[in-house]
């Protein structure tokens, strides 16, 4: 608990220098502060443009190429909120040294995502990946980062190794990427490089919280910034709806086709939405601390599902507009792929939390990926494009009603038996 906390809720603190001693992972009443909602801001910012650059290149249908930069894009995006979210979970002190290094790295995240077009173009004709202004950003952020985990290092001695393991592996990888903005490799090269960078990256918090001691992290808190990233990133979904009806509306003006998209994009953001908060994350998470590295690197696959799914309905507005190279079958493909990648995640990190395979839900994802084909096949067969979206929107629906009908009680035993260690 930070010094003006313990003052009570009616005291007025300045924000003078706190030792950064560590949270209690007990807190009650933990949530996200003023300042970390601020800072989840800039990534509104760096995932619209990513979906953007991503929805540029499938238009043009250069698939292999957007998906390449795209996974880079959503990689940065991600692991750069990650490693922010965790530490800020166990050291947010909230004094003015705090503030302002955040500050810097809201910085470093504007400068990443000003880095993103470049990078994107690079990869589209197959050069070397021009990284600079993105990498830029990147280190920008993480020097940031390294100053606060000295600092943690400096003023919790008891968990001095856990955080100069992380100040170490964050500084190595720095430097290796720093060189990277020197290199004129092929792009192959330039991908094993970033693999062994990111691996790197991976080990410190590895070594850190499994051989140091970890770090006080708050199990409620972490889940309720991971919820709040997943409703920033489905706001690309409320993007790609707006796109596309614009696109329905300029072409037609209004008509039924135009209803149909918005219904079907916000329907599908919205399904997507219900899906993810069906199941209690901070409860488990809690009671399986252990079961935490899983938790907070997989979720880079949803959101970047998510903001994929964004990128496709822009891209379907590309195709009504007839601005895209992208047939009816591979438009519907754009948002459908998305969409299934995003479903089985979802899946995979409950059956992680739980530990439990559940046939129902086997059942589910059946029937989810069979509204899918039946999405692709009426594109095949020339059926507009506002009611092809319309039959996808349908494919999170499968999880809602299954949950709300059975599957609710399914999980409610696997739950119980999770918590209980069982």
């Amino acid at each position: 608990m930070t010094e003006a906390q313990r003052q009570g809720p009616a005291s007025v603190q300045a924000h003078r220098i706190q030792r950064m001693s560590g949270r209690d992972p007990h807190e009650e009443h933990r949530v996200a502060t003023p300042l970390e909602l601020l800072f989840d801001l800039t990534f509104v910012v760096a995932f619209g443009i990513a979906a953007n650059e991503f929805a540029h290149l499938l238009a043009e249908n250069h698939i292999g190429a957007g998906l390449l930069a795209f996974s880079f894009a959503t990689f940065a995006i991600c692991w750069a909120w990650i490693n922010f979210a965790w530490f800020a979970s166990a050291y947010d002190t909230d004094d003015w040294i705090y503030r302002v290094m955040t500050m810097l790295q809201m910085v470093g995240v504007i400068i990443l995502a000003l880095g993103l077009p470049q990078m994107f173009a690079s990869v589209e004709h197959g050069g070397h990946v021009d990284n600079r202004v993105l990498v830029a950003g990147y280190i920008t952020m993480r020097i940031s980062l390294v100053g606060q985990w000295l600092r943690a290092a400096k003023q919790d001695p008891d968990r001095r190794s856990a955080c100069l393991t992380y100040a170490t592996a964050v500084t190595v990888a720095q430097i290796g990427w720093a060189a990277t903005i020197f290199l004129q490799t092929s792009l192959p090269v330039s991908f094993a490089i970033v693999v062994l960078l990111i691996g790197i990256e991976l080990l410190g918090p590895v070594l850190a919280e499994t051989r140091m001691g970890g770090t006080p992290w708050h199990a409620h808190h972490i889940t309720e910034r991971y919820s709040l990233l997943t409703i920033i990133a489905l706001g690309e979904g409320v993007v790609g709806t707006v796109a596309s009806v614009s696109a329905v509306v300029g072409a037609q003006g209004w008509s039924f086709d135009a209803v149909f998209v918005a219904v079907a994009g916000i329907g599908l953001t919205f399904g997507m939405w219900w899906t993810y908060f069906l199941m209690p994350n901070a409860d488990l998470l809690h009671a399986h601390r252990e079961r935490s590295f899983f938790f907070g690197y997989v979720h880079i696959v949803p959101f970047g599902a998510i903001v994929a799914t964004g990128a496709g309905l822009h891209a379907a507005a590309y195709y009504i507009e007839h601005h895209s190279k992208l047939g009816s079958v591979e438009t519907v493909l754009a948002v459908a792929l998305p969409v299934a990648a995003y479903t089985i995640s979802v899946y995979v990190l409950y059956a992680w939390l739980v530990r439990v395979l559940d046939t129902f839900h086997l059942l589910l994802l059946v029937m989810t990926a069979a509204v899918l084909a039946v999405a692709v096949w009426l594109a095949a067969a020339g059926i507009s494009m506002a009611n092809c979206l319309l039959v996808v929107t349908l494919a999170p629906m499968v999880t809602v009603v299954g949950y709300e009908t059975l599957g609710h009680r399914h999980a409610a035993e696997a739950i119980a038996r999770s918590l209980s260690g069982v």
